[in-house]
Formats: structure tokens, C-alpha cells, sequence
């Protein structure tokens, strides 16, 4: 049975609102082996400007290589990468190790990330909340603070696409939603894109514009809502997982819809 108009409609205009977005990067029949271990197969993703894009999936779904490839660090066996001419990218890794007898404060930290003033630093600690932990050693930082230290080094770079590899690694929950809301804020501020890596799904559907759900290959793509349906979601992170969205759909979905 063809397709009824309203739903050609709106893909038509999903696909023209895409195609006339401004595309910083993206990456196009991604494959990666590991000797004869296919680490990543097939896999597009793209990101635009101004957009909030999560990558998840279980562990060893690949996608912190997939990070790699588009940032540059690794080489794909096949398929290419394309970026905005000139596009600059602030990344924060999903971990740092730093010698805790190394007397190192916050605000020297951000001064080794490049050249910045002393006013821009102050500046990008007032935005992530750190104005009052500058002068404190980096190791003395609580979790949800040094993951917004590793942002502000970020932001210091003026990014056109921020990269944010698990970002909520040791911050507590109450801390996983400031955080979330202060990667919006930067979004809107910026007007940056964001591609954000995470395994924490309640935040991700509640604070993200598209979901890719990554197991070596793309298995879903797609708004919140749409991915919370997909029966390859359900797959990927089982029955008890996705139905655990059926108020998350709910909430959201537009008035008068089913």
C-alpha cells in the first residue's frame, strides 16, 4: 500500500530541511578492521550546525572509533570523511590522566590549552560555572567539575562543532542533568554542532535532536521519539529498555496525535 501524502509530505521536507542545513562533518561508508576483526561497517553520520547529535550503543559498538575517525586520529580501511573547510572542532575526551602530585590549578590548565587571555578564560569559567574554582588544583575538582573544566578548554577553541566523548563519566546524577542542560545552553549560545557519545539513554532522549544507535554498523537513526519505536532499538537494548520510553514518547509527542 503507497504511503499516505501526510507522511511523503513530511519526509520530503525532513530531507529538504537536512539537505539545506549546513553540514560541518561528515562521514560516509565507514569501514575499520582490527586484523580480522570488523570493528565498524558501512556507517554514515553527519552533523549540522546548530544540531545536538548522540551517538550510543553497547560496549564495543564502536563508537569511540568512530569519534577517531572523524576527528582524524584514526584512518578508516574504507569510506571517507568530510568537513567544513576550516571547521574547528573542541573536543573533550572521555578520559584525561593527569599526575595528582602535578601542581597544576584549573585556570593554568585552560592556559596550556592555547593561547587565551586571562579575560576569555574568566569569561568561559563564568559560562560552565567555574568562576569560584580557578585557583583550585585540578585533582581537587569533584567529578561534575573537571568534566566541565575539560568543556570550558573546549569552548576556549570558539568551536563550530563540539565533540563530547562521554561526558558524564563520574558525575552524579543531579550533576548529568546540569550538565546536559549547560551543553543546550552552549549549543544555543554557540551555535554550534554537537556530537555527544553517552550510554546514559533517560538524558540522552530528553536533551538531544538526533540518535544514531551504533552496534559496528548504524542500526537506527532518527528524533527521540521516532528511535524509541524503532524495533532495532528494542533489539539493540531490549524490551525492558525501550518501553522504559513509552512517557518520554508520550510527553512529546504533538497535541492530537495518537
Amino acid at each position: 500500500m503507497d504511503a499516505p501524502a501526510a507522511e511523503i509530505t513530511g519526509r520530503e521536507t525532513a530531507r529538504a530541511a537536512e539537505a539545506t542545513a549546513e553540514t560541518l562533518i561528515a562521514a560516509e561508508g565507514i569501514l575499520v578492521r582490527r586484523g580480522r576483526e570488523t570493528v565498524l561497517e558501512d556507517v554514515d553520520l553527519a552533523v549540522h550546525r546548530g544540531e545536538i547529535v548522540t551517538l550510543v550503543g553497547p560496549n564495543g559498538a564502536g563508537k569511540t572509533t568512530l569519534v577517531r575517525v572523524l576527528l582524524g586520529l584514526l584512518w578508516p580501511d574504507r569510506g571517507r570523511v568530510r568537513r567544513r573547510p576550516g571547521l574547528v572542532v573542541g573536543y573533550c575526551p572521555q578520559r584525561l590522566a593527569l599526575d595528582p602530585v602535578l601542581p597544576l590549578s584549573a585556570r593554568r590548565f585552560l592556559e596550556l590549552a592555547g593561547r587565551s587571555t586571562a579575560t576569555r578564560i574568566a569569561a568561559v569559567a563564568r559560562e560552565v560555572g567555574l568562576a569560584g574554582r580557578l585557583e583550585r588544583p585540578v585533582h581537587h575538582l569533584s567529578g561534575g567539575e573537571f568534566r566541565r573544566l575539560l568543556l570550558a578548554r573546549a569552548l576556549l577553541r570558539a568551536p563550530e562543532l563540539l565533540v563530547l566523548d562521554e561526558p558524564l563519566s563520574g558525575v552524579d546524577q543531579s550533576g548529568q542533568l546540569e550538565l546536559y542542560r549547560l551543553v543546550r545552553a552552549v549549543r544555543d549560545r554557540y551555535g554550534c554542532g554537537v556530537l555527544l557519545v553517552s550510554h546514559d539513554l533517560h538524558l540522552v532522549f530528553a536533551a538531544t535532536d538526533r540518535v544514531v544507535c551504533l552496534d559496528r554498523t548504524l542500526r537506527c537513526v532518527g528524533a527521540p521519539r521516532d528511535v524509541a519505536r524503532d524495533p532495532a532499538f528494542r533489539r539493540l537494548f531490549g524490551a525492558r529498555v525501550a518501553e522504559a520510553f513509552a512517557p518520554y514518547v508520550h510527553r512529546h509527542e504533538p497535541d492530537g496525535a495518537p
